[in-house]
C-alpha cells in the first residue's frame, strides 16, 4: 500500500506524524497550547497581584480592571504600555512608565518554556526542521495573542483633586477652580510596533532559554557536541536565579503571615518578586543600583528599598543601593553577602556534578563564568524602573503634591563583570567539590 508514511515510533510508545501535514498539524495544536495556557497563567498572576494592590478599586470598575491587567502581561511579555495625560487648554499632565513585573513574566516563561519542550521529549533525535515545525507557530500564534491582547490594554481614569489641598491661599483656590474646569485624566495605551518587536524578542528568548536548559530535550546533531559545554552551566545559572525566587518567595510569606499588611506583601509577591530577588542576588556578589523616589505615589517594593530611594534629599537626589547603603537602613542586609557565597556556590557544584567526569576544574569556572555573566547581561536590564508623573496648571508648574518620580536603574556592567568573576571562582572550585560527591554517590551504588 503506498501514499502516506506511517507514523515513526518514538521511546515512549507514542508516535509523531511522519508527513509534513502531519507534523504541521502536530505542532499547531502544540503550539496553540502553550501560547494558550502560558497567557492564561500570566493572566491569572497579574491580576491576583493587582487585587492584592487594590487594583479593583480604581474608577472605572471591571473594565478598567480588566485593561490595567491587560497591561500587566503586554509589560511582562516585553510590551511598551505608553502613559498620557489630558487637561484640556488650562491645564498639562505629562506621565511614563518603564517597569515589568517580573513575576508575571517568570510565570509566563516558564509554563510556554515546559510545554513548548514536551512534545519534543518523544523524538530520540531531534531534527532542525522538527525543532522549527514547533517554534515557528509558537511564535507566530504568540504574536498574534499578543496583538489582540494590546487592544483591551487602553483606559483613561480622571484625576482626583484631592492633592491640591496642600496648595494654600489664594493660589490654591485658584488652581483648584481651573483644575475643575479641566477635568484632568490619565490614561495608558499599547505601542503596537514596538511590543511586537519585543515580543518576538522575548518570545524567542524563552524558546532558545528553554532548549539550552532542558536535558531531556534532543538536540539537532550538528549542536550534540555543544551539549557538555552548554547545558550544565545555562542550567545552572537558571537553578540559581530559580533558588533566588523561591527564598525570596519563602521570605515574603513568613513576612506575610507574622509582620502585617498581607495585601502588599501579596503585591510585591505576585507582581514583582523577581525584581526584588534578583535584585538581591545582584547586590550580594557586590553590585549596585541608583536611583530615587519622590512624591506620594510608588511602586510595590519592600520598605527598606524605599527607604535608600527616598533617602537621596528627600528623594530629590540618586541613591545608591549596594550593601552598605541597604545596611545603614537595617543591619541584616549584611546576610545578602553569605547567602550569594552559599547559593552561588552550590548552583557550580550542580553544574559540575551534572558535568562528565573528564571536564577539568579550570574549564567548569570558564563555563559557568560565562553563563552567570550572560545571564546577567539579560536579566539586569529587565530591573529597571522608570515611573514618572506631572501636572501643571497655566505655567505654574509641576504639583508637588501630585507628581511623583520612582527611578532604579542598575549598573549593568559593574553586575556583568562580577557575575564573571563570581562564575569563575564558584566554577573552578565546584568542580573542586564534585570529584568527592561523584565517588560518594559511586561507592554508595550496591
Amino acid at each position: 500500500m503506498t501514499g502516506v508514511s506511517p507514523p515513526l515510533p518514538t521511546p515512549t510508545g507514542r508516535t509523531v506524524p511522519a508527513d509534513p501535514a502531519g507534523r504541521l498539524v502536530h505542532g499547531l495544536a502544540a503550539a496553540l497550547g502553550a501560547v494558550v495556557t502560558g497567557f492564561v497563567a500570566m493572566g491569572v498572576t497579574a491580576a491576583l497581584g493587582l487585587w492584592a494592590a487594590g487594583a479593583t478599586g480604581l474608577p472605572g470598575g471591571g473594565n478598567a480592571f480588566t485593561a490595567v491587567v491587560a497591561a500587566a502581561v503586554v509589560m511582562a511579555a516585553g510590551g511598551q504600555v505608553g502613559l498620557a495625560g489630558d487637561a484640556g487648554d488650562l491645564a498639562g499632565a505629562r506621565a511614563e512608565l518603564t517597569a515589568m513585573p517580573l513575576t508575571v513574566t517568570l510565570v509566563g516563561a516558564l509554563v510556554t518554556g515546559a510545554l513548548f519542550l514536551r512534545p519534543l521529549r518523544h523524538h530520540a533525535v531531534a531534527r532542525a526542521r522538527d525543532l522549527l515545525a514547533l517554534a515557528v507557530p509558537t511564535v507566530v500564534l504568540w504574536l498574534a495573542a499578543l496583538a489582540g491582547l494590546s487592544t483591551l490594554a487602553r483606559h483613561d481614569f480622571p484625576l482626583t483633586l484631592g492633592g491640591t489641598q496642600e496648595v494654600s491661599g489664594d493660589l490654591g483656590d485658584l488652581v483648584r477652580q481651573l483644575m475643575s474646569a479641566a477635568h484632568p485624566t490619565i490614561g495608558f495605551r499599547t505601542d503596537l510596533g514596538p511590543t511586537l518587536f519585543y515580543g518576538l524578542l522575548w518570545i524567542l528568548g524563552v524558546l532558545v532559554v528553554a532548549v539550552l536548559v532542558s536535558r531531556r530535550t534532543p538536540l539537532p546533531p550538528r549542536f550534540v557536541r555543544h551539549h557538555q559545554a552548554v547545558r550544565p552551566a545555562a542550567s545552572a545559572a537558571l537553578l540559581l536565579f530559580l533558588a533566588y525566587v523561591s527564598a525570596g518567595l519563602l521570605i515574603g510569606l513568613v513576612v506575610a503571615a507574622t509582620k502585617g499588611h498581607p495585601a502588599e506583601t501579596f503585591a510585591v509577591l505576585l507582581l514583582g518578586l523577581p525584581n526584588v530577588s534578583w535584585l538581591a542576588l545582584g547586590v550580594g556578589i557586590g553590585g549596585s543600583w541608583e536611583g530615587r523616589a519622590e512624591g506620594p505615589f510608588g511602586l510595590p517594593m519592600p520598605q527598606i528599598l524605599d527607604h535608600v530611594l527616598r533617602g537621596g534629599n528627600g528623594g530629590k537626589d540618586l541613591s545608591t543601593v549596594d550593601l552598605s547603603t541597604l545596611a545603614s537602613y537595617d543591619g541584616r542586609a549584611w546576610w545578602l553577602l553569605p547567602i550569594a557565597v552559599v547559593l552561588v556556590l552550590g548552583a557550580a557544584v550542580a553544574m559540575a556534578v551534572r558535568s562528565p567526569a573528564r571536564v577539568r576544574p579550570w574549564r567548569h569556572a570558564l563555563h559557568l563564568g560565562v553563563a552567570f555573566a550572560v545571564a546577567m547581561l539579560v536579566i539586569a536590564p529587565l530591573t529597571l524602573v522608570e515611573a514618572r508623573f506631572g501636572l501643571s496648571v497655566i505655567g505654574i508648574g509641576d504639583l508637588e503634591a501630585l507628581g511623583a518620580v520612582v527611578l532604579l536603574r542598575p549598573q549593568i556592567w559593574g553586575l556583568v563583570g562580577l557575575s564573571l568573576l563570581w562564575g569563575l571562582v564558584a566554577g573552578f572550585l565546584g568542580g573542586l567539590l564534585a570529584a568527592p560527591l561523584r565517588h560518594r554517590a559511586a561507592t554508595d551504588v550496591p
